[in-house]
């Protein structure tokens, strides 16, 4: 196991109050669940049939996220929610809502469905994008200060795509963002892309990141959490996926990006960090499914929390050291 006293690579602010647990006496894992799994059961709200693929951030003394919410009704849909520890949640029992940014956005605001959402703070706002409906999923975008009012910006781009995962900070200049184009079902293709933005309204500037391979990702892949930086480039955490005899098998990885074009791949991990194996990840509306959608890092001590869906029903955590994990991709590199 790597020593996690070596030096750290996060770059960033500390986050003293970061949700954590210590490594389990005897694991080897990279990665490692939290006892307290999962951390929000499917009926945390009277009207949810399940709660998963959710997005958490600092705010204020503790944290604030977005969280995909399936109802009675099995409408997909996102709601906020707040919670002090980072573990202990409550969430408003209504949809967020979404106001018009300006005039013109007016004219896309009818809603068909909200879900796996991305949050993060990026200049002088909380950003969030998810698969909105429109014709077809595409890449929504909106903002909020609070987490009681949002906006919601232009599409991103046409449908048919999904996992928009925005970066922390502008690269040369422009908002980047993350994409996965697909199709206007559950797609059995699906490769990472780069675009950039002026003005994160106008998107293109299109490059290709990185594919399927083998093995638990030879199916279709897809950006997970924000890009965490560090000082030898953008790690990505990303879900792989497997056709089985049984279905599809998400599980997730990582991969390391150039800081300055993050369309070139330095490093990819070919082994999963997790993959579908504790009972709330195996059974539930969709079984055999861990989707990363968010991680918490203290830059102080490269402890990273990775919150993620487990069998599309509940939201789980796990944790790392952001350097294992770096190390890992680089001595298991698959390029």
């Amino acid at each position: 196991m790597v020593d996690t006293k070596m030096e750290q690579l996060a770059v960033g602010s500390p986050l003293p109050n970061l949700p954590w647990e210590d490594r389990p006496t005897g694991n080897q894992d990279v990665v490692w669940r939290s006892q307290r799994n999962p951390i929000i059961p499917r009926d945390l709200l009277p009207i949810s049939n399940s709660i998963f693929n959710s997005a958490v951030v600092p705010y204020e003394d503790g944290f604030a996220g977005v969280f995909r919410v399936d109802d009675k009704c099995r409408t997909m849909q996102i709601h906020s929610g707040r919670s002090l520890d980072g573990i202990n949640w409550t969430l408003s029992e209504d949809r967020i809502q979404f106001l018009a940014h300006d005039d013109r956005t007016k004219q896309i605001l009818d809603f068909e469905h909200n879900y796996d959402p991305r949050v993060l703070w990026l200049e002088d706002r909380y950003y969030v994008t998810w698969c909105n409906g429109y014709h077809g999923p595409t890449i929504g975008v909106g903002y909020t200060h609070d987490f009681e009012t949002f906006y919601q910006m232009e599409n991103a781009f046409q449908p048919f795509n999904r996992n928009g995962v925005l970066f922390p900070r502008k690269i040369d200049g422009k908002y980047a963002m993350l994409s996965r184009p697909s199709d206007n079902g559950h797609t059995p293709f699906g490769d990472i892309f780069y675009s950039e933005s002026p003005d994160m309204v106008h998107w293109g500037v299109h490059r290709y990141v990185m594919g399927a391979s083998n093995g638990w990702q030879a199916t279709k892949i897809g950006a997970g959490p924000i890009p965490i930086e560090t000082s030898e480039g953008w790690l990505l955490i990303y879900h792989g996926v497997l056709t089985s005899c049984n279905g599809f098998v998400y599980s997730f990885g990582a991969a390391l990006l150039d800081l300055d074009e993050p369309w070139r791949v330095i490093a990819r991990g070919e082994p999963y960090l997790l993959a579908p194996q504790a009972e709330y990840e195996r059974t539930g509306d969709v079984p055999n499914v861990a989707f990363p959608c968010a991680a918490l890092v203290d830059a102080a001590t490269d402890r990273i929390a990775i919150y993620y869906g487990g069998a599309d029903t509940v939201v789980a955590l796990a944790f790392a050291y952001v350097n294992e994990i770096v190390d890992f991709v680089k001595s298991n590199s698959a390029l």
